[in-house]
Order: C-alpha cells, then sequence, then structure tokens
C-alpha cells in the first residue's frame, strides 16, 4: 500500500520537473516574480549567462525559499509552526528578515562547527586519534568562534601560531589532528585547507620551501593521560625539536624570507598568508562558502584551487574577495550577501539544461542532504531521537539522547545511519571525503529498515497530529507542514484523498502512510 501511495505521489510532484520555454510556471516551486540583478552578485552572474546564452531559472517559491534557507544555514528543518507563520507573511522584505534570524540561531554555530570540524579532521580515533577530550576541547572552540563570528584571518591565525596543551589550548590540535606530522605534510595540510590547493603536486622544492616555516614545531608529552604539548622549538624551557633545515624558507609565492633568530616561523607565514593582497586565502574561503551555499565552488573542486582550473565567473570570484577583505573578513556578511542574491534564490527548476548551464550558476542544484542533517530531519519530523556510539570507552563520548547529528563534537561518535549515508571519515579534510549520492543501499533503508519504520509507526509527532487535527485536509496539510514544510496542491489533496477512502483504510493508516511516502520523496530528501 505504502508503495501504491509513493507512486500517486511521485506521479503528481514530477509534473514541476519539465524544462523548457514552453512549460508553465511551477507555482509550488517557482515565484512570478521578475528576475532583475538587485546585487553585485547577481549582475555578475546573469550578464555572464546572458553572454552564453543560458536562461536562468524563475525565482524558487516562498515555500521553496524557506526551507532551503533552513537547511543551509542552520542544517534544520523549520517547525510545521514556523513554515505557517512565514508562508503567511506578505512583507516583501520577509526573505531577508529571515535569513538576519538564521543567522543568529544558535542551530547556525552547531551546523558551520560541523562544516569546519569536517575540514580540521576533528576525530579521537585512528587514524587521527586526537583522543575524545581533545577533539571535544577542539570542537567547543571551534564552535564558540563560529558563535561569536570571529574575523576568519584571527581564526586561522590562531589555528596557525598556536602553542600549548592539546587539553587546554584548543587550536593546537590543528597540528596533531594530522596522519604525518613530518614539516613537508603540514605544509602539504595548511595549503590544503587554507589555499584551497593540492602541494603535494607542487615541484619538490616549492613544497620543501614552505615546510621550512613548520620545521621547528615540537611534540612533548606530560604526566596527564593522553595530554600532549605543541610548542615553537625557540621557546624556552622546551627542548630541542628537529634540526633547522639548510634550505631557506620562502612563500609559495617564491618570495624568499630570512627569519630572525627567536621568531617563530609559523607566524611569519601566518602573517604572510592573511594579508589582503594574498592571491590565495580569501579567495580559498570564499570559494568554499559559496560552493557550500550553492552546491559548487566557482572553481570546482572548491579544494582544488590551481592555474589550469580556473574560475567559471572570474568577476564574481573576484567580487567576492574584495568584498570579504573590505568586511574585515566577517564571514557572516558573505553568507548575508550570497543569500541574499538573487542567483541563491533561483528555483531548482532549470530553463535551460547542460553542464555550462550548472557551471555558471544558472540554478539552485538539487543535493541530498547530508546524511547529518538527514537523520536529524526525520527525527525531527517525527519527534523521535537517534543513538550514537564511540569505539573509546571514555566518559567524554557520553552522547544524550536528545543530541542533535549537527552538533556532534567528534567524527569518532557516529551510527549505522550516518555511516550508510555518506558522512565523512574526516581522515583527511578533503571535500570529496563527503558522499551525498543517493544509492541504492540508502533508498532500500529508508523505504524497508524497521530503524525507519519504528519512527514514522511510533512517532509522537505524527500521533499528536493525527489526536488532535479533525482529520481530512486539517491533518493532511499538517503532515505536509512538518515534514515538507508547505501545504499539499490540490492534486495532492486529491491523490491522498481518493488513496485512503479507496483503500478502506483507517485514518491513522492512511496518515502513516502518507508520511511515509513523504519521507521518501526526493523533496523531504533533498536541497532544492
Amino acid at each position: 500500500m505504502r508503495f501504491s501511495l509513493f507512486a500517486i505521489f511521485l506521479a503528481v510532484t514530477a509534473a514541476g520537473a519539465a524544462t523548457g520555454a514552453e512549460r508553465a510556471l511551477n507555482t509550488t516551486f517557482e515565484s512570478a516574480t521578475p528576475l532583475s540583478a538587485q546585487s553585485p552578485i547577481d549582475a555578475r552572474v546573469f550578464d555572464r549567462l546572458k553572454r552564453l546564452d543560458i536562461r536562468p531559472a524563475n525565482l524558487s517559491s516562498d515555500a521553496v525559499f524557506l526551507r532551503r534557507a533552513f537547511l543551509d544555514v542552520i542544517g534544520t528543518l523549520p517547525t510545521a509552526a514556523e513554515a505557517s507563520q512565514s508562508l503567511a507573511d506578505r512583507d516583501p522584505a520577509k526573505r531577508a528578515a529571515l535569513i538576519d534570524r538564521l543567522l543568529d540561531r544558535p542551530e547556525f554555530a552547531d551546523y558551520w562547527a560541523m562544516k569546519w570540524c569536517d575540514l580540521l579532521r576533528v576525530k579521537a580515533e585512528f587514524p587521527i586519534n586526537l583522543w575524545p577530550n581533545a577533539a571535544q576541547a577542539y570542537h567547543h572552540w571551534i564552535r564558540a568562534v563560529i558563535r561569536e563570528n570571529r574575523p576568519y584571518d584571527r581564526f586561522v591565525r590562531d589555528l596557525l601560531t598556536a602553542s600549548g596543551s592539546n587539553f587546554r589550548d584548543p587550536p593546537v590540535n590543528f597540528y596533531r589532528a594530522m596522519q604525518n606530522r613530518e614539516p613537508s605534510a603540514i605544509a602539504q595540510t595548511v595549503a590544503l585547507t587554507f589555499m584551497g590547493t593540492r602541494a603535494e603536486n607542487w615541484p619538490p622544492e616549492r613544497l620543501a620551501a614552505m615546510a621550512g616555516f613548520f620545521s621547528q614545531i615540537g611534540y612533548k608529552e606530560t604526566t596527564e593521560w593522553k595530554e600532549e604539548i605543541v610548542y615553537f622549538v625557540g621557546q624556552a624551557g622546551y627542548p630541542l625539536g628537529r634540526p633547522v633545515p639548510s634550505a631557506q624558507p620562502a612563500f609559495p609565492d617564491g618570495t624568499p624570507v630570512r627569519l630572525a633568530p627567536g621568531r617563530d616561523p609559523r607566524e611569519v607565514f601566518a602573517d604572510w598568508l592573511i594579508a589582503p593582497q594574498n592571491p590565495w586565502f580569501a579567495r580559498n574561503a570564499v570559494n568554499r562558502v559559496w560552493s557550500w551555499l550553492l552546491g559548487r565552488g566557482i572553481i570546482q573542486e572548491p579544494d582544488d584551487i590551481r592555474p589550469d582550473n580556473p574560475p567559471s565567473n572570474p568577476e564574481l570570484l573576484a567580487l567576492l574577495e574584495q568584498e570579504f577583505v573590505a568586511s574585515h573578513y566577517n564571514l557572516k556578511s558573505i553568507y548575508r550577501l550570497i543569500l541574499n542574491s538573487q542567483t541563491y534564490q533561483l528555483s531548482s527548476i532549470p530553463r535551460t539544461a547542460g553542464p555550462q548551464a550548472a557551471a555558471n550558476f544558472a540554478y539552485y542544484p538539487l543535493r541530498r542532504l547530508d546524511a547529518e542533517v538527514l537523520a536529524d530531519a526525520i527525527c525531527e519530523a517525527t519527534g523521535t531521537t537517534e543513538t550514537y556510539t564511540s569505539a573509546i570507552p571514555e566518559p567524554f563520548t557520553f552522547i544524550p539522547e536528545e543530541q542533535r547529528s549537527i552538533s556532534l563534537p567528534d567524527g569518532s561518535i557516529t551510527s549505522a545511519f550516518l555511516e550508510l549515508f555518506g558522512r565523512p571519515p574526516r581522515d583527511t579534510g578533503l571535500e570529496s571525503e563527503r558522499n551525498n549520492r543517493l544509492t541504492a543501499a540508502q533508498e532500500l533503508h529508508l523505504l524497508n529498515a524497521s530503524h525507519v519504520e519504528r519512527k514514522i509507526e511510533q512517532s509522537p509527532q505524527f500521533q499528536y497530529l493525527i489526536r488532535t487535527s479533525k482529520g481530512g485536509r486539517e491533518l493532511v496539510t499538517a503532515f505536509y507542514l512538518t515534514i515538507l514544510s508547505r501545504p499539499p496542491t490540490a492534486e495532492e489533496l486529491l491523490a491522498v484523498n481518493a488513496y485512503g477512502p479507496g483503500a478502506s483504510l483507517k485514518p491513522r493508516e492512511a496518515a502513516i502512510d502518507l508520511a511515509w511516502a513523504l519521507m521518501n520523496s526526493a523533496e523531504f530528501l533533498y536541497r532544492h
């Protein structure tokens, strides 16, 4: 029975996926508001699309934008009440107001700390081996940095120049969260994380020159279990580390450096890296943010910046760099600039298909929800919780039942669901570690696994809706708002009404089948 309703639902909603100039506007997913270049981002994107003879998509509908903004900014579904209130709001500035509210919510820090912890390899277990209390301290510090909106240049400088205990000085874990602590390996990690480039492909002499800045990092154990001190070997009171290299350090742009005696080389490198004129620093940061919000980088892949991998829109990338530097490296200002653009708010239904349209941001790309976001969305819709475990038997890995996936502090704390749905292992810091492609095993899990079945069948949220609604249209609308953040269309109401009585189901059975169908739909599983 569930499969029959699922088929009906897909048949009804698939009508909106047709492309081409002649198709009718799909008011469920698209807005009739005309496009106009209302921001400098739009001016550069729409100008390039015009030169390439690519038609941009229509603007997204209010319901689509609401759900998209919640998922992209805070990794969280809107509640049914939030969806109802937003859709009833007729203020033309409500989208900008929503963006401001989301940027101030605590879930913003949770979600973006998760993204940064992927890049910074925050993981207690093998092969990173931070150990639980160090991983917890590191995550707490990263989340605090994002919550207070610390300027990005300060954030990066703190990481690169940190010294002290891995338990009491969390940023030093940057130098511990690596599989290889040799200077050349550290240089590769720094280049990947903060310059977006693969230094292992550089000429050996260029990598060796950059490695010179990281050759005087020492590691010292203490009497406390698993505590380690990270330090610059020139610090008084600490033992010597590696011998000073004979090769002269040089910046990646080829500029040689003569280090003053007693000066920490990491400070010299950090000052060069975060300077406004640096050709990599701001470019890498804004390209990453753009890729996180719009599904692909202006330079794609976002951590493979090199001369022979040019940006799809150089003017757009230059604009974002300039704005980022002018804002004194305020990440929220870049989020706000992108989110308020019509480019970001385009529908996911293309009017011109093909790789060039995708590469030039002619529509919002369909993307399956991150594993953590999907796990939270299922729990939020059903009113249930998830169980997480870690192989390390430490009290630091105890996870309360109400813990959300996006706020897990350690990549070693996981669940079977997260592993199945492509959560990154946090071993390398590469964006490609996260796999958001929907697989047959994932589809079977959502359709048939007792894990999901129990959540739906025993859902306190669904039981409450069934118990308190008057049934019929009111109940169906409540389920749609809870799961898809929008009311049902007239066609969907007809399909649901035809299913229930036709199958001689009791109201509860029909409602549970409806929930099952909606939660297995592409509209629920994907950002759109």
